[in-house]
């Protein structure tokens, strides 16, 4: 297969959505019809043994949330997918934003009784920054919720979003009778059995037809005739245009649990979602029919395998064929690297493969020699934009809670702050170690991970810290400068790449160093230059 068509079969997306909308339980029923797996796991229950596919930490398995972003690639009617199920959990989002760096498409899973929640507005904020075509897929008609006009109009008004209904429900909860497919013109009969792979498909051209009354009662037959009329009069035909630039956002119902309208946004999605799109770097466009090879490392994830301790950095890439055993450059450290073994993903489970292609996603063994945000080209020097590290809004110390396994301690932390699960601070004054997190839940996660994947303890101790604000002089020199380093230097330290970072104890005191310090400015994200 040629090179061009092989970057036109690939659909790499994200499934974003505040936690428990049934995310990754549609993640399941994808691959269920991709072939990829024979059966689905409940996420959720811990009396069944078999856990989600997506959910490969043991963390996650105990507590039914996803931690951590997963890389899923299944084949679908020749379509080549790539699947990321991102977290859910607030606690968790700078993984989730980062990943959406590495996403072509986005689907957002809504909860039908629950509409639209807090961290889903934010997720669907940094999609609209970017530009992120997105689809909806509202979940779990076959519970009582909310009607689905006065869902569509929380959709519009609180994501600030153009809708455009491609599906449309036939009740809901205890009445749901199935779903009128609008983008294929036919209606699915709901029997609620999930071990169906595929419900019963009734074409319907016309929803005129008496046939419909037969199918479905004449009361919700004439329902559903007014409905998709109104649907028909008040919102936006669909246009593939407005939905590739971001400003028109199809909607499917359905139930991914029952397995029921996963066929349907599926389909849809293989046809009009984007193949892989021109990436921004620092010094250009670079398109992906492009015959150079670039990619850039969007996630690090230590212990993929307990047994081995291996550390695998995962690679999007953006232009050319990314080769086994072909020498490239590593653009940070400025010299060539081969890879003997990288790996195409299914969750925890990886296949070597020889060559990949732009939307692909790539692990690679890693010693430590990446971190979020390097790029790797054929030669070029490209740096891709746009995978900052986020203020921390919780603050430990770390401290070691069995001498004997400091080495482990140590080797720990240094890898899952590469991770991108928190960040590390090292104080200027006595060299203690801070931890900053974006959620609280991440120091329960550091100190199971560091225990089970190391061998080592630590417990922490409560710091008073308000922000960490990374600081930038305008002259090093300058006794204004000079000054702040004397005056502020318990509150200073250093994080991981060595940039200096001003831990503010109160809101009132950044403002009061903020005006006494006028020639230094202090960044609330770490890729200020």
């Amino acid at each position: 297969m040629s090179f061009q068509k092989e970057i036109n079969r690939r659909r790499t997306f994200g499934i974003i959505s505040h936690p428990d909308a049934g995310k990754t339980t549609l993640t399941e029923k994808l691959l269920l019809f991709g072939g990829a797996i024979q059966e689905a796991g409940a996420v959720k229950s811990n009396k069944i043994k078999k856990g989600a596919t997506s959910d490969f930490m043991e963390i996650e398995r105990q507590r039914g949330i996803s931690v951590a972003t997963s890389v899923l690639a299944f084949e679908y009617n020749g379509i080549k997918i790539n699947i990321l199920d991102t977290p859910g959990h607030k606690d968790f989002a700078e993984d989730t934003y980062r990943t959406l760096t590495a996403v072509d498409s986005v689907i957002v899973v809504i909860d039908v009784a629950k509409g639209v929640e807090e961290q889903t507005e934010k997720l669907v904020e940094v999609c609209r920054m970017r530009n992120i075509p997105m689809q909806i897929f509202i979940n779990k008609m076959d519970r009582e919720g909310k009607d689905a006009f006065e869902l569509l109009d929380e959709i519009e008004q609180k994501l600030h979003l153009k809708v455009c209904p491609l599906s449309f429900p036939i009740g809901m909860g205890y009445e749901f009778k199935g779903i009128y497919n609008i983008w294929e013109k036919n209606i699915n009969l709901f029997s609620g059995d999930s071990r169906k792979n595929i419900e019963d498909t009734i074409k319907i051209d016309d929803l005129s037809d008496n046939k419909l009354d037969g199918l479905i009662g004449e009361k919700a037959a004439k329902e559903l005739r007014e409905e998709v009329e109104l649907v028909e009069g008040i919102y936006p035909q669909f246009d593939r245009e407005s939905y590739l630039n971001g400003d028109l956002q199809p909607v499917f119902f359905g139930s991914a649990l029952n397995n029921f309208g996963v066929r349907e946004l599926l389909d849809c999605f293989i046809e009009i979602a984007p193949k892989p799109r021109p990436k921004q770097s620092e010094e250009r466009i670079v398109k992906p029919d492009e015959n150079d090879f670039s990619g850039f490392v969007f996630k690090i994830h230590a212990n993929m395998d307990p047994n081995h301790r291996n550390r695998l950095a995962f690679i999007k890439i953006v232009s050319g064929t990314f080769k086994r055993n072909a020498p490239y450059l590593h653009v940070r450290h400025n010299k060539k690297v081969k890879f003997s073994s990288p790996n195409a993903f299914f969750a925890e489970k990886k296949e070597i493969v020889d060559i990949s292609y732009p939307g692909d996603i790539v692990g690679l063994q890693d010693t430590g020699t990446f971190k979020i945000g390097d790029t790797l080209t054929e030669g070029e020097v490209l740096n891709y934009k746009g995978i900052p590290s986020f203020s921390p809004e919780h603050f430990r110390y770390i401290n070691n809670a069995d001498p004997l396994k400091s080495k482990q301690l140590y080797k720990g932390i240094d890898q899952l702050m590469d991770e991108g699960v928190a960040q590390l601070f090292t104080l200027e004054l006595n060299g203690r170690k801070v931890i900053g997190t974006v959620g609280a839940l991440q120091f329960e996660v550091i100190q199971y991970r560091l225990e089970h994947e190391y061998g080592a303890k630590c417990s922490y101790e409560n710091l008073n810290v308000y922000k960490a604000c990374w600081v930038e002089p305008t002259d090093r020199k300058n006794s204004e400068y000079k000054e702040f380093l004397q005056v502020k230097q318990r509150y200073l330290a250093k994080d991981k790449q060595n940039q200096l970072v001003f831990l503010a104890d109160s809101q009132f005191s950044l403002q009061m160093t903020q005006q006494k310090y006028p020639s230094i400015k202090f960044h609330f994200i770490s890729e200020y230059k």
